[in-house]
C-alpha cells in the first residue's frame, strides 16, 4: 500500500509539474530570461506542491500504462506551453510598440540587449518591456497568470482530447490583440512624426537649398523623447488594462480553445 501510495503521488506530481513548469518557463515576468533557471525551477516546484492537494480530485486515481503515461506527459507539456504563450504574446505588445516608436523617432538603429527576451531589441522597446514587467508585478497581475495555470485543470482536464484548432484560434486572437495594443500605444508618435515629415517635405519644396534632413532628425528625436516622457505612463496603464482583458482569457484558459 505504501508503494502504491508513493507511486501514485509521484505520478500526480509529475503531471502537475510538467504543465506548471512549462507554463512558468514561458510566461512573462517569472519566466523571463533574466530570472535564473534555478529560481524558476524552485518556484515551479513550490507552486506545484501548493496546488497538488486541491487538484488531486481532478487527476487520475491510478497510474496508467507506459503508452498512456507518455501521452499524458506530452499533452500536459503542450497545455502548459499554450498557457504560458498567451501571457508571453500579450507582453510582446510593448516590444512592438517600442519598435514602432523607435522607427518613428529615428532611433531604430540604437539596439540594446533585451534581458527579458534574451535577444537584441530597440532601445525604447527594451525600456517599455522592462517597465511593463515592473508594472505587472506592482499591480499583482502575475497572480492572475498563476491563477490561470490553476484554473486550466477545469478547462483542460487531464486526459481530455485537446481541441487544437480552438487553441490555435485563441493564439491568433491574442496575437491580433497584442499587435493592436502595440499600435495604439505608438499611435501618437505615428501621427505627430508623420505631420513632421509632411511639413519637412513642404519645406524642402519651398527651400530646396536647405538641408532638411539635418534639421528634421534632431527635431524628430527631441520631440519623440518629450512625447515618450509625457505619454509613457498612460501607455503602460493602457497596456495593463488590456492585459487584464487578456488575463481573463488566460484566467479562463480556453474561451476559444477549450478541451472537448
Amino acid at each position: 500500500m505504501l508503494q502504491d501510495f508513493l507511486q501514485t503521488n509521484v505520478f500526480l506530481f509529475m503531471l502537475l509539474f510538467l504543465r506548471v513548469g512549462t507554463a512558468i518557463i514561458v510566461m512573462p515576468g517569472i519566466g523571463d530570461g533574466f530570472v535564473p533557471n534555478r529560481i524558476r525551477l524552485f518556484f515551479a516546484l513550490g507552486f506545484t506542491l501548493v496546488i497538488l492537494p486541491p487538484l488531486t480530485p481532478l487527476l487520475p486515481a491510478k497510474m496508467p500504462g507506459p503508452g498512456l503515461f507518455l501521452t499524458l506527459l506530452v499533452t500536459e507539456g503542450l497545455i502548459g506551453y499554450f498557457i504560458g504563450m498567451i501571457g508571453r504574446i500579450l507582453a510582446m505588445a510593448l516590444d512592438t510598440a517600442g519598435m514602432l516608436i523607435s522607427i518613428q523617432s529615428g532611433l531604430s538603429n540604437a539596439q540594446l540587449f533585451n534581458p527579458s527576451l534574451q535577444s537584441q531589441g530597440s532601445i525604447i522597446g527594451v525600456f517599455l518591456v522592462l517597465s511593463g514587467i515592473l508594472m505587472m508585478f506592482v499591480t499583482n497581475m502575475h497572480h492572475m497568470l498563476l491563477a490561470g495555470v490553476f484554473n486550466s485543470y477545469q478547462s483542460f482536464p487531464v486526459g481530455a482530447i485537446l481541441d487544437t484548432e480552438g487553441m490555435l484560434q485563441t493564439i491568433l486572437q491574442v496575437i491580433a490583440m497584442s499587435f493592436e495594443i502595440g499600435f495604439h500605444i505608438a499611435a501618437p508618435f505615428l501621427l505627430v512624426i508623420t505631420v513632421i515629415y509632411i511639413g519637412m517635405g513642404v519645406l524642402n519644396k519651398v527651400m530646396p537649398q536647405m538641408q532638411v534632413f539635418m534639421i528634421a532628425l534632431p527635431l524628430q528625436i527631441l520631440l519623440s523623447l518629450i512625447m515618450l516622457a509625457g505619454v509613457m505612463g498612460a501607455g503602460l496603464m493602457y497596456w495593463i488594462g488590456h492585459l487584464q482583458d487578456g488575463a481573463d482569457i488566460y484566467y479562463q484558459v480556453g474561451i476559444e480553445g477549450r478541451a472537448r
